[in-house]
């Protein structure tokens, strides 16, 4: 374990990339210009530098093998790269991500998505929440608690690690655990660039523009993405520009400064779920009421951060972050909801100590850091007009809202050898939240202006590692998380702040074990956990797009989590490498009382008892590469009483691809693919008790059927 942190260290001393902030008011038309005009300039610079031949393949099992750990020390993680990417669609960063054992992304369209982790997040209505999301060591997770992965662009993606549960004291200690994820980086010493440009079905046409460079000194990514979709469903068209900027300068051997810069821009036309009767005589269409106003969203995201890293000595470092947020959001929605006008100012730094010292005989390593994300929430909402006026449905205003509102996160850990092969790491993470909620819209008696301070929460953790034998590791860790309110959760029905609301607490024990066989050519990892969760937060559902939260009992979320891959090298030409993720949920409300009905001992809503994802990649002569996989989801409860499941359903897709040298600078890669080969129909994400309001209970999202996706990418090294 200490030769694994020894190289994490010394990776992260030497690249310290961090996130950063483009005012909206630059046109995408204005970045790409910039991203022509710079390029040119840094391949002119480098165009003597030495060049690395590496062929896309190459570059995959290159990247896999480099996949850096975040977590601090024996905290347990799952990361996933370039290798699992390579199993799916350019545009499909869900799949990647739902490989991995007990984490599953609900999927509504593109631009709506719900990620749960061991349950946690199962009863949140829409988005994601009870979880850090974190770009690089940047958290863009809002004051909230909600998340938006698809903000970002895979193909700009080097790998995504998940830290699943509370375990995660450096990155916020939430129920949920950790998403972090890391952009691309040049390889080696060279300059480079690529276009992948990607065509599929329902009118997707998917560009990535991407440069690279690396000179010992400054190292720069700059990514151009643009992506246009119909959609399958009626609509769903969804239009989606993105700019990366990714750079950082090594000013000695001491000093790295870095900076980040992500920008995307988007138009998505909003399909919302259906009921039973649409989803089983015509998934194609749009629930009647957003089909209706053509209903869409617009977002206007970017994300700034500039970061300093300094080593004090060998035994200290420091990387201290600023970052700053913009979230320009509107939405066109069905009566009674009206129309969506909201923006958000975040900003924050975040500062992290590392080293080690000798405790005796034995060396101790720690960290100790500070985090503090504060953000400006301001949304109005209109009238949807039932006939156009002036062209526009957006009627007179009623409501004008903003909230401020502040999260403090302290952390520290401390790894020490109890022997030389048993390892302890404790952790602590300390936490203030705070809400100021002020209405802007009404004034006197009506004012429903208020504060929310959360008490200050102590959240330790305690991990152990015992290496039995050099292929041999047991795990175990004991932890407490907790998950924030949201902003809706904490209102009444009338608007006004709920006093009594409180944070969702939770104990996690877990115990695992990684077993490596054949010269480490074949790897199994297996977990089991409990989760106990107090305080259980749910979203009273008290009309069609209006919720509030209460505090409702205790759930228990229990599992077996397995991951196994095989490296099979059949001949220098072929190489075969099966793979296998399984998750066994057990997951169950131990106390739940809903006004007059007990629901305590029923399973846990919105999760399925199963989950599979398996599959094999196969490559042959470097060049060429076949990737089939399956996903296997059993039925998810959709009722607290239990009265309602989702159909169980199992979608296979295929991936490959050839990819060659054309000479020592221009690469050439064609890629095919086919998703939901046997054309299965499916929910790919559903609502839990789902209300009437008129009409039938809208459950299901529709699940895209057969589709067919070609990539072609050009490569060239300078």
């Amino acid at each position: 374990m200490r030769i694994k942190k020894s190289l994490k260290l010394e990776l992260n001393s030497c690249f310290h990339l961090k996130p950063i902030f483009v005012p909206h008011a630059i046109s995408m038309k204005k970045l790409l210009l910039l991203f022509i005009l710079i390029s040119p300039v840094f391949g002119w610079a480098q165009n003597n530098a030495k060049n690395d031949s590496i062929t896309q393949l190459d570059e995959v099992i290159l990247l896999d093998a480099l996949k850096t750990k975040n977590a601090s020390g024996i905290e347990p993680s799952t990361t996933i790269s370039a290798k699992t990417f390579q199993n799916y669609s350019p545009i499909d960063i869900v799949s990647s991500i739902n490989q991995i054992p007990g984490v599953q992304i609900f999927s509504g369209a593109l631009n709506t998505n719900r990620i749960t982790v061991r349950g946690i997040g199962s009863r949140t209505a829409f988005g994601t929440d009870k979880l850090k999301l974190y770009y690089n060591d940047i958290p863009v997770t809002d004051g909230s608690g909600f998340s938006t992965i698809e903000a970002f662009d895979l193909e700009n993606l080097s790998q995504i690690e998940v830290i699943k549960g509370p375990k995660a004291s450096a990155f916020g200690a939430n129920l949920g655990g950790a998403i972090i994820l890391t952009p691309k980086e040049a390889l080696g010493k060279s300059t480079n660039f690529s276009n992948n440009l990607t065509i599929g079905s329902f009118g997707m046409t998917k560009n990535n523009l991407s440069f690279n460079h690396f000179d010992g000194k400054l190292r720069l990514g700059l990514q151009y993405g643009h992506l246009e979709t119909d959609g399958y469903r009626d609509n769903s068209q969804l239009d989606r520009d993105g700019l990366l900027l990714n750079t950082s300068y090594r000013i000695n051997s001491k000093n790295t400064i870095s900076l980040l810069v992500n920008h995307i821009d988007y138009t998505a036309h909003i399909a919302s779920s259906l009921g039973e009767t649409a989803f089983n005589e015509n998934p194609q269409q749009a629930a009647a009421n957003w089909g209706g106003v053509s209903g869409f969203e617009t977002n206007n995201y970017s994300l700034l951060g500039l970061s300093y890293a300094h080593n004090f000595s060998k035994n200290l470092e420091n990387t201290t972050s600023i970052f700053y947020s913009y979230l320009d959001h509107f939405e066109q929605r069905p009566r009674p909801l009206g129309f969506l006008d909201e923006y958000t100012n975040g900003y924050g730094f975040r500062t992290r100590f590392s080293g080690d010292f000798k405790l005796g005989e034995k060396n101790t390593e720690y960290i100790i850091g500070a985090e503090l994300y504060k953000d400006e929430y301001n949304w109005q909402l209109f009238e949807t007009l039932e006939a156009p006026l002036d062209n526009s449905l957006q009627g007179e205003q009623f409501a004008d809202n903003n909230e401020f509102r502040t999260q403090m996160n302290i952390f520290s850990s401390l790894l020490f050898d109890i022997t030389p092969d048993f390892s302890a790491q404790l952790g602590l993470n300390i936490n203030k939240t705070k809400y100021d909620f002020r209405d802007q819209f009404n004034a006197g008696a009506d004012n429903k202006s208020a504060q929310r301070d959360f008490e200050t929460i102590f959240l330790p953790s305690l991990n152990l590692n015992y290496a039995i034998a050099e292929s041999v590791d047991l795990f175990a860790n004991v932890s407490r998380g907790f998950s924030n309110p949201t902003v809706e959760q904490t209102l009444t029905p009338d608007g006004v702040i709920n006093p009594d609301i409180a944070q969702e607490t939770g104990t996690n024990y877990e115990v695992g074990t990684d077993l490596y066989f054949h010269d480490r050519k074949f790897h199994i990892n297996f977990v089991a956990y409990q989760m106990d969760v107090r305080n259980l937060l749910v979203a009273e559902r008290v009309a069609e797009d209006q919720y509030i939260g209460r505090n409702a009992g205790k759930t228990k979320h229990r599992g077996i989590e397995i991951m196994m891959d095989y490296l099979w090298n059949i001949s220098p030409n072929v190489q075969l490498s099966p793979f296998l993720s399984y998750t066994l949920n057990d997951h169950s409300f131990v106390e739940f009382v809903d006004e007059d009905e007990n629901y305590s001992g029923n399973p846990l809503t919105g999760v399925p008892k199963q989950q599979r994802t398996a599959g094999i990649q196969l490559r042959l002569f470097n060049d060429f590469y076949w990737n089939t996989t399956h996903r296997h989801i059993s039925e998810i409860p959709l009722r607290d009483d239990n009265s309602l499941e989702s159909d169980p359903y199992t979608v296979f897709t295929t991936r490959l691809g050839w990819h060659k040298n054309l000479s020592t600078r221009f690469t050439l890669g064609i890629d095919f693919g086919v998703d939901n080969i046997f054309d299965e129909d499916y929910a790919s994400s559903v609502l839990i008790n789902a209300g009437s309001f008129g009409g039938e209970p809208r459950y299901y999202y529709p699940g895209n059927p057969r589709n067919f996706y070609g990539s072609l990418r050009l490569g060239y090294k300078l």
